[in-house]
């Protein structure tokens, strides 16, 4: 959790520095680059090959980018959209049974969401986050028949929140939390990710 308390401390000391209101923030199309704390726990998850006999935890790093357009709906309202793309290393899933074991390899992500926001300040915002995510993983079993392997797109839900601040006329930095549910059924799937942005707007 190091990553993610360095971030937060660098966003918060940003904001209290900065204290330029800039006009019509939050308020166009934005491109940006993140990078942060990942972390699967899975618990018995279905797959194409059949439910993985998984009960493993992994943290890693996560890093990518986004692309979206913000409206000012009101003076202190922010509606938005937008789509982000990350990857992981070193975040492999392992499980094993007396028939065999299991290996479950996330290799990137995709998420559409939606965001509802309040200025704080003129240049602050507070959002909440929501929408559709997607994760491109391979399945590995072992056993007796032989090895076997399937990749295959995850689909899921997300929820999460975060703050953004306004630092130059162009730039903003931002961070926030994301929970992602991908089981698609019984089992567990799930994604928690802390994550930092820098964000230019046209």
């Amino acid at each position: 959790m190091r990553f993610p308390k360095i971030a937060l401390t660098s966003v918060l000391a940003s904001a209290a520095l900065t204290g330029t209101a800039f006009a019509e923030t939050f308020d166009g199309p934005f491109v940006g680059v993140q990078s942060g704390w990942n972390s699967y726990e899975v618990r018995n998850v279905e797959t194409p090959l059949g439910v993985a006999a998984i009960n493993d935890d992994q943290q890693s790093f996560t890093a990518g980018v986004y692309a979206g357009f913000d409206h000012r709906l009101t003076d202190r309202v922010v509606l938005g959209v937008e789509g982000s793309l990350d990857t992981t290393n070193d975040d492999r899933l392992h499980g094993s049974t007396i028939s065999g074991s299991y290996t479950l390899d996330p290799k990137y992500s995709f998420d559409l969401t939606a965001r509802a926001g309040f200025l704080v300040t003129p240049a602050t915002l507070v959002y909440a986050r929501a929408g559709y995510t997607n994760a491109r993983v391979e399945t590995m079993v072992a056993d007796d028949a032989g090895t076997a392997s399937e990749t295959h797109n995850q689909d899921g839900w997300l929820l999460g929140g975060g703050m953004e601040r306004q630092l130059t006329e162009k730039v903003s930095a931002r961070m926030e939390y994301r929970y992602s549910d991908l089981s698609e059924g019984d089992g567990k799937f799930d994604r928690h990710r802390v994550l930092a942005g820098l964000s230019y707007h046209f």
